[in-house]
């Protein structure tokens, strides 16, 4: 749960909302189905950056663009690159 203002995709302007369903466009069709599918859309990392859609969509989108599968790399080697950087880097996550 985030604690600053979020604004959900329900109560998004269009500006907003075109920034959300953009980024996830980009985004591997593995991530269609969210992981926690009971949370709203503002209590997630996404939502987090609500409040700034620009930096939202690039933030996120270059994300996507990096997991793309027209891309060298294999899915798993994206997973194991970016576990190594997250063991790296200590996160619990």
């Amino acid at each position: 749960m985030t604690w600053i203002k979020t604004i959900s995709l329900a109560d998004a302007d269009e500006k907003l909302r075109n920034a959300v369903e953009g980024e996830r466009m980009l985004y591997p069709r593995e991530y269609a189905e969210p992981v926690h599918p009971g949370l709203s859309d503002a209590a997630t990392i996404v939502g987090s950056h609500t409040l700034i859609p620009d930096a939202l969509f690039h933030a996120f989108g270059t994300f996507g663009a990096l997991m793309s599968p027209e891309l060298p790399l294999t899915r798993a080697q994206h997973e194991m690159i970016a576990t190594m950087v997250s063991v790296t880097n200590r996160c619990r996550y």
